[in-house]
C-alpha cells in the first residue's frame, strides 16, 4: 500500500515544535505520553495513518526537547518507552517498499540531526522498522562502506559514523549474520553497544553457546555488565534452559530499583522457583543487607522469614511500621513483631528524617496488635525494656513516648 497524502490533524503536532518546552522536564514527559496515547489510539482504526503520525513526531521530538534539563535521566526514559511503543507501530504498517523508504528516509535524517541526543536509540531499532529483509538490505549496502571506513585502521581515516548501529541492526535484520561478524572484527575496541549484534546474529542462526561466549568475552572498559547478562539470560530462555539462565544470570540480570522490584523481577520470570527459594538466594547473594529483603519477604507472604531478616541488620523503621499497620487485623502476630522491631531500630538510630510522629505511629500500631493478641501489658513492658537497652535513639524514642510510657 502507498501512503496517500491524507489531512489528519494531531493533537502532538502543535505542541512539539522547535524549543516548545523550557527546562523542565515533567510536562515534556507528560506531553510525550499524551502524543504515543492519540497515536496508538489511531492504530486501531487506521494503521497506515498512525504510522504516518508516529514518523512526524519522532521528527518534531528532538527539536521540541532542544532547552529541556535531561539531568535526571527521566525525559531519556520516556523518550525511549515513546520510541519501544511507536517503532511497532511504524513496522508493521501495511504500505509498499518505497513508502517505507520515504519514512525511513526522514527517521534518518531526523536521526542524523539529533544532536542532545534523545532519539539515539532509533539505530536499535532500525532493523524492525525496515520491517522486511531485503529493504534492511538495502539500508545495510547503503551504510556498510562507511562502517568500514570510520573503523579503519589508519588514524587519519578512522572517524565516529552516526550509523553504525543502524548498520548492524539492518545487518541482522538482513539475515547476513557472517557480516555482521565480520564487520565486528573491524571494530577498533571491543563495546557491547556493537558487539550485542554479534550475539543476535549467532543466536539467530541457533549457536546458542557461540553466542554466550561471544557476549562473556572481550569485554570492553565501559561495557554494562547488566546488559551483557540480561542478553545471556534471554538466550537461555529462548533455548529452553531455564534453570540454568536462573542459576547462572538471573538474579544478577533482574536488578531493580529497589530490593522489593528486584525479588517481584525474578520471582515473575522463574515461576518454577519457589517464592522462598528466590528470597533465599538473593539474601545471600547481599552478605550484610538481610534487613533490606523485609518487604520482599512480606510481599510474598514469608512472614516469619520477614521478621527474621529484619532482625538481622538494619531495616527502615518506617517500612517496618506501615507493615505493622497494614497487618493488624489480618496478621497480629506478624504486625506485633513489625511494630516492635520498626521501635527497636529508632532506638538504636535508624532511619530517614524520623520525627516524633513516626515514633508514635510505631508505637501505637505495635500496641494495637498487642491488644488483638490480647497481651498489651506484657509488650508495653517489652517496649519500656526495649529502651532500657538504650542505643543511639534512646533519649529521642523516649521523649517522644513519655506520655504513653507514663500511662
Amino acid at each position: 500500500m502507498r501512503v496517500k497524502a491524507v489531512s489528519h490533524k494531531w493533537e502532538f503536532k502543535t505542541r512539539f515544535r522547535r524549543h516548545a518546552f523550557g527546562w523542565k522536564s515533567q510536562p515534556a514527559i507528560t506531553r510525550i505520553k499524551q502524543a504515543v496515547t492519540e497515536i496508538k489510539q489511531a492504530a486501531k482504526k487506521a494503521p497506515v495513518l498512525a504510522a504516518e503520525g508516529a514518523v512526524l513526531f519522532l521528527e518534531r521530538l528532538s527539536p521540541a526537547l532542544a532547552h529541556v534539563d535531561g539531568s535526571s535521566g527521566a525525559i531519556g526514559t520516556a523518550v525511549n518507552h515513546a520510541i519501544a511503543e511507536l517503532v511497532p507501530i511504524i513496522a508493521s504498517a501495511p504500505v509498499d517498499a518505497a513508502a517505507r523508504n520515504a519514512w525511513l528516509e526522514r527517521l534518518w535524517e531526523a536521526y542524523q540531526a539529533d544532536d542532545i541526543p534523545y532519539i539515539e536509540a532509533l539505530g536499535h531499532h532500525w532493523g524492525a522498522l525496515c520491517a522486511a529483509p531485503d529493504v534492511a538490505s538495502a539500508w545495510a549496502d547503503n551504510l556498510i562502506g562507511t562502517v568500514r571506513l570510520s573503523w579503519s585502521p589508519s588514524p587519519d581515516l578512522r572517524g565516529f559514523f552516526k550509523g553504525t548501529t543502524n548498520c548492524l541492526s539492518a545487518l541482522v535484520a538482513a539475515r547476513r549474520y557472517d557480516e555482521v561478524l565480520a564487520l565486528l572484527e573491524l571494530a577498533p575496541y571491543k563495546s557491547w553497544h556493537d558487539r550485542q549484534y554479534g550475539v543476535k546474529a549467532l543466536a539467530a542462526q541457533g549457536r546458542t553457546e557461540e553466542a554466550l561466549r561471544y557476549a562473556e568475552t572481550e569485554r570492553g572498559l565501559n561495557d554494562a555488565p547488566f546488559a551483557v547478562a540480561r542478553a545471556c539470560e534471554a538466550l537461555l530462555l529462548a533455548a529452553g534452559r531455564a534453570e540454568e539462565a536462573y542459576q547462572r544470570y538471573g538474579l544478577f540480570a533482574n536488578q531493580g530499583g529497589t530490593y522489593l522490584a528486584t525479588f517481584r523481577a525474578v520471582a515473575k520470570k522463574y515461576p518454577h522457583k519457589a517464592a522462598g527459594e528466590v528470597l533465599a538466594d538473593l539474601v545471600s547473594s547481599t552478605p550484610g543487607d538481610e534487613g533490606k529483603w523485609f518487604a520482599a519477604a512480606k510481599d510474598a507472604g514469608l512472614y516469619d522469614e520477614a521478621l527474621g531478616l529484619a532482625r538481622q541488620t538494619p531495616c527502615d523503621p518506617k517500612t517496618l511500621t506501615r507493615a505493622a499497620q497494614a497487618f493488624v487485623k489480618t496478621q497480629p502476630a506478624f504486625a506485633l513483631g513489625a511494630g516492635l522491631l520498626a521501635l527497636h531500630w529508632l532506638v538504636q538510630g535508624y532511619g530517614y528524617e524520623v520525627t516524633s510522629l513516626d515514633v508514635r505511629d510505631a508505637y501505637q500500631a505495635t500496641l494495637m496488635a498487642a491488644e488483638r493478641l490480647g497481651d498489651t501489658a506484657g509488650e508495653r513492658a517489652r517496649i519500656r525494656a526495649l529502651l532500657a537497652a538504650g542505643g543511639p535513639g534512646q533519649d529521642f524514642v523516649a521523649k517522644a513516648l513519655a506520655r504513653e510510657l507514663a500511662a
